[in-house]
This record gives C-alpha cells, structure tokens and sequence, in this order.
C-alpha cells in the first residue's frame, strides 16, 4: 500500500471536513487552510495527472525540489498514491515540479512542472516552451485516485527509502517529538527531502494531528500565531530552528 493511502486513508475515515493544513506566509500576509479532504483531492488530482499524462507507475523517479507549501502537499502525497519515487535529482526523472522562479532545478527532467506556489493557488504565465503549469495542468483531472497498480511496500518512496520505510519513519518520530491526534502542529521545518519532509509533514500525518505550516515568520507574530491557532506543539521554532517539540 502507498505512503499517500497509509498516511492519509485513516486522516479521511475520522473526518474529511476536519483542518489539516494551514499554511501561512507573514511576508504576503497569506493564510489558507486545507481540510483533510482538500488535501486528498489535490492529491489526487496530482497522482491522475502523472498517471494519464505521463505514464507514471511504481518505481518512476519523479524529482521534487518545493519549499514547504500548501501546493507542496498535493504534489508529494500524489506523487506517493500512484507509487512515483521521490527523489531531489532531476536528471534521469520523468517530471520534477519545481518553483517557477527557479525553473532551472528541473534541468534533465523529462518534464518540468512549475508551480507558482501563488496562496490562492493562481495559474503562471508565460512559461517557456516545454514547461508546464503543475496548477493548471491538473484542475481538470478527477478528484478521486483509483491506484490501478497496487504499490508495493518494498516499492522506492523517497531517496534510499521504500513506502514502507517511510511510512514507518513517520510513525517512530511522531511518536519521539510526542505528537497525538488531538494536537496541532506549528512548524517552521522546511521540507527538505533528506530529513525535514519526514519530521516536518508526515510525522503529523502519521499521528493524524493538524499542522499549521509557517513560512517567513515573524517572531512578532508568534504568541499571537500560537493563541489564534491553538497550537499544541511547535516544530523547528527553537534558536537553532530544528525539529523539536515544545
């Protein structure tokens, strides 16, 4: 079974209206929130996308170089639900979805999705040749995901690790950082693929928990951002800025 229908599967049987991610970004002043459901249609949009447009099955390399955002959680747990490997080498990948400011991190992919990482989700313009827009592209793709290959557990999931690695990481570290279900999770941890995406996304998964993911934060804005959100944990937000809870 896929890391996307482990993580996500419980998440949506115990309420699929409930908040999930809420991201924020104090240099635009952006706030938007995803409820569980949300989540697993832009994920599932993703995963129909890279299936009917590019042939994606268990096993295909797909490159992922996205800071932590709301748009970053469709194109990971997608990736994940149809089997893709997420690596952070673009070469040799059949797609590697990339910021659109910084198209030059998809070089040697087959494909190069941007995403315009933009709060309300809007589409880019003027790409070059070759390019595609990862938000435009996969709004017309259904929003249910029927995984017509089963994904192995021993299937590669994310660099060196399979699914069931994964999935298994998550759980272990939810559990030392001390993460429930009741809990909400503000977290500064970026996403990258060699440690952060595991303590700073799929660790509040795992323990079906609610994050609140901010970007440039304001240290001004703290106390104020942990009593409107009811924060319960906070990740990465200690001087030294790693996954810790507190």
């Amino acid at each position: 079974m896929s890391v996307t229908q482990r993580l996500l599967g419980p998440l949506l049987a115990t309420g699929g209206p409930k908040p999930l991610v809420t991201y924020y970004d104090d240099a635009t002043g952006a706030r938007i929130e995803l409820s569980r459901l949300t989540v697993a249609n832009w994920a599932a949009k993703t995963a129909n996308w890279l299936v009917d447009e590019l042939d994606v099955e268990p096993g295909t390399r797909v490159s992922v170089a996205l800071p932590a955002h709301w748009q970053t959680v469709g194109v990971l747990l997608g990736s994940w639900w149809c089997g893709a490997h997420v690596t952070d080498d673009p070469r040799g990948a059949e797609v590697a979805f990339v910021p659109a400011s910084d198209l030059d991190r998809g070089e040697g992919a087959a494909v190069v999705a941007a995403a315009g990482l933009d709060a309300l989700g809007a589409p880019v313009r003027g790409l070059p040749s070759g390019v595609v827009d990862y938000v435009s592209d996969i709004r017309v793709h259904g929003d249910d995901f029927l995984a017509l290959t089963p994904v192995p557990g021993d299937s590669p999931a994310l660099l060196e690790a399979t699914a069931d690695d994964v999935v298994e990481s998550a759980q272990r570290r939810a559990g030392e950082l001390g993460i429930g279900g009741d809990d909400r999770v503000l977290s500064t941890v970026d996403w990258d693929l060699r440690g952060g995406v595991v303590d700073g996304l799929l660790t509040v998964l795992a323990a079906r928990a609610a994050l609140v993911q901010c970007a440039n934060l304001d240290p001004a804005k703290l106390d104020r951002r942990r009593s409107d959100e009811r924060i319960t944990v906070e990740l990465g937000t200690g001087p030294a800025g790693q996954p810790s809870a507190t």
